[in-house]
């Protein structure tokens, strides 16, 4: 009678660790929890609890690398709309964190062999934010940190729904009710920084101005923040861009012009104290300031004048500071072919600086 309660003691723990996916064995999947150091995070990201960090801001990235086989991403509180791309060795499937206070979402079935992951926050922060929990794979599959990407640059883009990339796969209209059509990764921002190799942050707002615009919160509210709202904590700034774009003005000017009224006042001294403060805090950092992809910046007498009052004023004052004019530019939000003319044309400019020359 002893003999066999030592027996059954072990087996009924046996049985607990591989409910609990502890153990690897056959027929249990393998969960590779957020917090694993496998894991490589990129972006300004909510890790307040590492277990299940917050996916905020548009371009953010989680890499990992794994075994062939069934896989699963496992998300937790998701807010609003989230999508994302998941890249596996450059193959791109476009998924949905349901709303809710958790998901699994199947992946592709990849073959045997070592595969990279690439999850690409392609929707903004503004639309919805998901916690991340981790990746399930297949019983007995291994998982292993990738190399980080070689990237040779840092970039951070600032901005509104232009350098979002907001309706960039909608048809002729724009529209707001589903998301799954607003895709950052092809976003002027995102092409650019691919075209040099770079580390990017896509910290921007859709309707969101300096004086004015479509939702509440104003640029200099949200530029240094962790959410994108005026009351959220700030974020750790650490990460330290080569290169810093900012491209503000068309939501003041489309904003105020279809209620017939004045371009705002205070728009060129909150511009130049925007950026102010972001070179306070990155001292060595090159700005460019950046005007332009819609019609307002394209045509907009009033944000033209108050927009180049700004930028003379800031490049009178600092040397690292610049300006870019786009030439092309839509009438809806720019489409995916917008952004690669908008791209094209701001890399080409680039390349001529004789700052980008490493």
């Amino acid at each position: 009678m002893h003999r066999l309660k030592i027996i059954i003691l072990p087996l009924l723990f046996l049985l607990a660790a591989c409910a609990h996916g502890n153990l690897g064995g056959a027929g249990v999947p393998v969960t590779i929890t957020a917090n694993d150091p496998r894991f490589l995070y990129e972006g300004r990201i909510d890790f307040a609890n590492p277990a299940a960090p917050v996916l905020i801001w548009q371009a953010s990235r989680v890499y990992l690398d794994f075994e062939g086989g069934p896989a699963a991403l496992l998300f937790g509180k998701t807010d609003g709309q989230v999508f994302f791309d998941a890249e596996v060795d450059g193959k791109t499937a476009r998924i949905k964190a349901p709303a809710g206070t958790g998901s699994r979402v199947q992946l592709p079935l990849y073959p045997e062999g070592r595969h990279r992951l690439v999850l690409f926050k392609r929707s903004e922060a503004s639309a919805g934010t998901a916690a991340f929990l981790g990746v399930e794979l297949a019983a007995g599959a291994r998982a292993w940190k990738p190399a980080p990407p070689a990237n040779e640059l840092s970039l951070l883009f600032l901005g509104d729904s232009i350098t979002v990339g907001a309706c960039n796969e909608d048809g002729a209209a724009d529209q707001w009710d589903d998301r799954s059509t607003h895709n950052s990764a092809k976003s002027y921002a995102a092409l650019t920084a691919a075209a040099f190799n770079a580390d990017h942050r896509n910290i921007a707002v859709s309707g969101m101005g300096i004086s004015e615009g479509y939702v509440e919160v104003k640029a200099g509210q949200v530029w240094d923040k962790l959410y994108p709202k005026a009351a959220s904590p700030r974020a750790d700034l650490s990460w330290t861009p080569d290169v810093i774009f900012v491209n503000y003005g068309e939501n003041d000017y489309s904003f105020t012009s279809g209620r017939k009224r004045p371009f705002p006042p205070g728009f060129t001294d909150g511009y130049v104290a925007l950026v102010g403060e972001i070179r306070a805090t990155w001292p060595k950092a090159h700005i460019v300031l950046l005007r332009g992809g819609m019609a307002g910046g394209a045509k907009g007498e009033p944000l033209i004048a108050a927009w180049t009052a700004a930028a003379d004023k800031l490049q009178a004052g600092d040397p690292l500071v610049r300006r870019y004019v786009f030439s092309h530019w839509s009438g809806n939000h720019p489409r995916v072919s917008d952004d690669e003319e908008m791209a094209a044309e701001l890399t080409a400019w680039l390349r001529a600086q004789d700052f980008m020359r490493r």
